[in-house]
């Protein structure tokens, strides 16, 4: 048993001997290797046998101590060295050492994440950052805007001679001069809209399904076949007097027709009979039935003088139509026959009006209608609507043009609802004294719109038909201002929107600036020269008493707003367009010396914006003149449905020897609410080399400011905490990515996945991930690389002791070989 157990513990001694050779050897074999990391073995004795135990102190002995015989040696750990190689300067900026814990993070060939110290990466063709076997370096993004995305780990990218970056202006340096001649800006230009109306008050509809409206020359009363003699039963009229007698009809509402047109004469027997008419005129039919049932029987006598009451025609009774006789009475006729009829061509609308109800538009055109000696019915008269929301009418109008004016109407009657028919007979003289205060022309335009009215509600009148100025879809307007364009600004119309809305839109969209309560400066309002009107002008969109849409622009004429009828474009739902027109025109003219320029100035990321800055004579005394400048800016982007464009307003003074006295509040602020730029884009308008002399004209202009458009990414470095920082064409710095990296609590117990990469292991705890130089991981050297731990002399002695480790375990084997051999050898 001791022979062989001898044998058997100087063979674990062999095997131990042979472990430590492979591990000097593969430290050996990656001394040149980067980032390697050498490992030692740790040996531990293997199995005892216990021959005692030993026995404690008694009265009688002092005690032994165990007799125990070792069985050999086995390798307890192989374990990775991780102390810091050595660091050497690199040919590529891409390299990087680890000074200090950690391990960069890769991308595995399953997507997992490994683990390195070796720091040789290079872009490959997308521009990724990648090991030299492949693997992808992995670390915090950014976005299209350089904002680092901190969510995830990506591979790191360096786009070279793709990517950009800019700066921000923060001062614009003005140079120029603004003369204190010229007119000071008080009057402001002030343009009018055609009047609009409110399509919600409905148009008398004159096609009422099976009773339309009708319009009709009045048939007049036939005296074919009707006779008259001197022989009635009475005698009441002087013998030889002559008569002559015409007949109208009567309607049920009181309307007479015009007379007949052929008198029957007659005179008195010797008796004084009194007239009879026989088979009188009957009434013309009206869908088969009689449409009159009073005749009217109109007399006058022959011969008398001028001036006599029975000169005229005169009423002497009423009858039926086509009654078989009548028989004048004698008694002295009382009313006049209403001899007036119309000549020329006439047309006719309608509307409805009532008490505290607004009147109606006009219904559609009734007519046209040529007439010669005659009158005009109306029949059918359209109806009132009806419903909830209606309007309480009580009234309908009836208007008429003038033969000799086809497009003024004058009212012609009111009449009751309950009147179906009007004969119309009014002379154009009588309807068109307007000094009579029961006459006046129509309004063809109707309602008014006012700041509440729905926008789809609007309508503008082209002669008698009202077109719809907005639909449900997409706005864009593109206003000019002091002779140039305004940029295209857009507007959601939906089916609550209103004018009022609408108007503010006008107002922000144009650059319009208002003054707020309490400024100290407040924004100057305009004189108001317009005929027939007085007081101030506010700048700003509003509604005229007559439903006009007024803008009143800021006093100058650089600030002048014009809308011309290009100006707007509807986007309908259905992909359609529609150019509506609203007919805006001057009403006054702005008057004010001024003088407006443009320049370019960059957001944070490098986005151009075109700046308009507008200067105006404010006021001048004998101790100063005060210029007040507006900034406008399209690309202006407030949070929400904002579409202002004004981005700034200010007061520059300048002395009585044309120096600046002060500049008030000479900051400009573009909104950027809906991009990532820094927002808002503020920068200050520098007014120093501006002067206030005299001349013919005023003269600004940026001489320069201090942003960046976008650059080029041309290079790249990498800082000790990991962070990737780009350099562009234009000289401005932005972060292309942040690299990660890792710590354990116990490296050695990493798997060692080769390639120098590491996995996780079972003992090797969970990554701490984090920035390099954070939570206790090492610093990164770029442009350098960690080189090998491996320390070959130290592995030279190791396999020098390992070789005489295996020859002397060997030469236990032979002995015990030896001792075996003897042990045989005993009986020869």
């Amino acid at each position: 048993m001791g022979l062989s157990s001898a044998m058997t513990t100087a063979l674990t001694g062999l095997n131990a001997a042979e472990v430590q050779i492979d591990v000097s050897a593969n430290n050996l074999a990656n001394s040149q290797t980067v980032g390697f990391k050498a490992s030692d073995v740790v040996y531990a004795s293997q199995f005892l046998r216990t021959l005692s135990q030993g026995s404690q102190p008694s009265a009688t002995t002092g005690g032994t101590n165990p007799r125990q015989l070792g069985l050999g040696v086995e390798v307890a750990e192989i374990a990775p060295d991780f102390t810091q190689g050595t660091v050497e300067v690199s040919s590529s900026t891409t390299d990087m050492a680890i000074q200090g814990e950690g391990f960069f993070i890769v991308e595995g060939g399953q997507g997992e994440p490994q683990y390195t110290r070796t720091g040789i990466f290079k872009p490959n063709a997308a521009n990724e950052l990648v090991s030299v076997t492949g693997n992808r370096l992995l670390g915090h993004g950014v976005d299209e805007y350089y904002q680092l995305q901190p969510t995830k780990l990506v591979p790191l990218t360096v786009p070279l001679g793709s990517a950009a970056a800019a700066q921000a202006t923060r001062n614009v340096f003005l140079n120029g001069n603004l003369t204190p001649t010229g007119d000071v800006a008080t009057i402001s230009e002030v343009i009018d809209s055609v009047i609009l109306g409110d399509s919600t008050i409905a148009r008398p509809d004159i096609h009422t399904p099976g009773n339309p409206t009708q319009v009709n020359i009045v048939a007049r009363p036939t005296t074919t076949g009707t006779t008259v003699a001197s022989a009635g039963t009475g005698t009441d009229f002087v013998p030889g007097d002559m008569y002559e007698y015409v007949f109208t009809f009567l309607s049920n509402e009181g309307q007479e027709t015009g007379s007949s047109t052929t008198a029957l004469p007659v005179t008195i027997d010797a008796a004084g009979h009194n007239p009879l008419l026989s088979d009188l005129p009957p009434s013309p039919l009206d869908g088969g039935t009689p449409k009159y049932d009073q005749l009217n029987i109109y007399r006058r006598k022959v011969g008398v003088p001028v001036g006599d009451p029975e000169e005229n025609y005169r009423l002497v009774g009423s009858t039926t139509p086509g009654a078989a006789s009548f028989e004048d009475p004698g008694a002295p006729p009382s009313t006049p026959l209403d001899t007036a009829e119309l000549n020329g061509v006439y047309s006719y609308l309608v509307t409805f009006s009532g008490l505290g109800a607004q009147e109606s538009r006009p219904s559609e055109l009734l007519g046209p209608v040529t007439i010669v000696n005659g009158r005009i019915e109306l029949k059918n008269l359209p109806p009132f609507p009806t419903g909830p929301d209606a309007p309480k009418y009580d009234t309908i109008n009836i208007y008429r043009n003038l033969s000799s004016n086809v497009e003024q109407y004058y009212l012609v009657a009111s009449v009751p609802p309950d009147q179906q028919t009007y004969i119309d007979s009014r002379s154009d003289a009588d309807i068109s004294d307007l000094t009579n205060p029961a006459n006046r022309q129509i309004n063809l335009d109707g309602p008014t719109i006012t700041s509440g009215t729905l926008l789809t509600n609007v309508v503008r009148r082209d002669g008698l038909d009202y077109q719809p100025m907005f639909h449900v879809g997409t706005l864009k307007y593109t206003g000019r201002k002091g002779g140039n364009a305004l940029m295209t600004k857009t507007m959601e119309i939906t089916a609550e929107t209103t004018v009022g809305e609408y108007l503010q839109f006008l107002t922000l969209a144009s650059g319009i600036q208002t003054s707020l309560t309490g400024d100290v400066n407040p924004i100057r309002k305009s004189i108001n020269k317009i005929p027939g009107e007085s007081g101030m002008l506010a700048p700003g969109a509003s509604i005229t008493n007559d439903g006009r849409m007024r803008v009143v622009s800021n006093t100058g004429t650089a600030n002048s707003v014009s809308i011309p009828s290009s100006a707007f474009q509807m986007n309908l739902p259905d992909g359609s367009t529609a150019t509506p027109s609203f007919g805006f025109a001057s009403v006054q003219e702005g008057i004010g010396q001024s003088v407006a320029s443009d320049f370019i100035v960059y957001d944070s990321l490098g986005i151009p914006l075109n700046v308009r800055l507008t200067a105006v004579l404010e006021s001048r005394d004998n101790t100063a003149t005060t210029y007040r400048w507006y900034a406008d800016c399209g690309d202006n982007d407030p949070p929400g449905a904002n579409y202002r464009i004004a981005v700034g307003t200010g007061l520059v003074a300048f002395d009585g020897a044309g120096n600046l006295i002060h500049a008030d509040n000479p900051n400009v602020n573009i909104d950027r609410a809906d991009l990532p730029s820094v927002n808002p884009l503020v920068f200050a308008l520098d007014f120093s080399q501006v002067s206030g002399f005299a001349s013919d004209a005023c003269k600004i202009a940026a001489s320069r400011q201090d942003g960046s458009a976008v650059g080029t990414l041309t290079s790249y470095s990498i800082g000790e905490g990991g962070e990737i920082i780009g350099v562009f064409s234009n000289g401005m710095s932005r972060t292309l990515g942040q690299i990660r990296m890792v710590r354990f609590a116990n490296p050695v117990g990493l798997d060692q996945r080769g390639e120098n990469m590491y996995g996780i292991g079972f003992n090797s705890g969970l990554p701490v991930e984090g920035n390099p130089g954070d939570l206790g991981l090492g610093s990164i050297v770029a442009g350098a690389i960690e080189l090998s731990n491996t320390d070959t002399g130290k592995n030279l002695v190791d396999l020098l002791l390992a070789s005489t480790q295996y020859r002397a375990n060997s030469r236990v084997i032979s002995t015990s070989q030896t001792l075996l051999d003897e042990l045989l050898n005993i009986r020869r």
